[in-house]
């Protein structure tokens, strides 16, 4: 095993990070790099990457039953129509990262997201899926933004989304498997 595959107790090789905990190889296995479609789905996600910027994924990780909670499952429409006292409330909920400005984000996001057509916002951030590549051969081949994330943030910038960088767009990628960035000799199967 090369220091960036581990192997588990399981013995399956995983990326290393995938190995480093029970929720990381749980995240690892059954959802990071699948395909994920759907306007709520998506938007799930677009959210909780902007949550994580500045703090490490196992902290929304472990925090994502109490953000499925606090934001309604995130239902686009529901979260559009949250007001102040949603914001008060969500800032009081020690359950989630409480930082307003991402909460705004969040709230502005779904009013966004609720005026495209239904599956627009799906078609809209996968057509910024590349054409599918080699898997990285180490994490130094993993970049952390790319041509196309760099592409899809300007777009969902332009169309008043906010909270949405280059980097945060290229993690949705790699969480929603818009990208396969798996090593390669890891054990889960190729999907796209």
């Amino acid at each position: 095993m090369t220091g960036d595959l581990a192997l588990g107790d399981d013995g399956k090789a995983r990326c290393s990070w995938g190995g480093s905990s029970p929720e990381y190889a749980a995240y690892h296995d059954d959802e990071w790099g699948k395909p994920v479609r759907g306007d709520d789905a998506l938007f799930e996600r677009l959210t909780l990457e902007a949550f994580q910027s500045g703090l490490s994924w196992i902290t929304i990780l472990r925090k994502r039953p109490a953000f499925r909670a606090a934001f309604d499952d995130f239902s686009i429409a529901k979260v559009a129509a949250y007001d102040e006292n949603d914001a008060t409330r969500l800032m009081a909920d020690a359950g989630i990262v409480r930082n307003r400005m991402k909460v705004d984000a969040a709230m502005h996001n779904a009013r966004v997201a609720a005026e495209l057509a239904p599956g627009e916002l799906t078609e809209l951030l996968w057509s910024f899926a590349p054409a599918r590549r080699p898997r990285p051969a180490g994490m130094t081949d993993v970049p952390a933004v790319t041509p196309e994330s760099t592409a899809m943030a300007k777009t969902l910038k332009k169309r008043g989304f906010k909270f949405v960088g280059p980097t945060t767009a290229y993690a949705l990628m790699q969480a929603t498997g818009m990208v396969d960035d798996h090593l390669l000799g890891c054990w889960v199967p190729v999907i796209r």
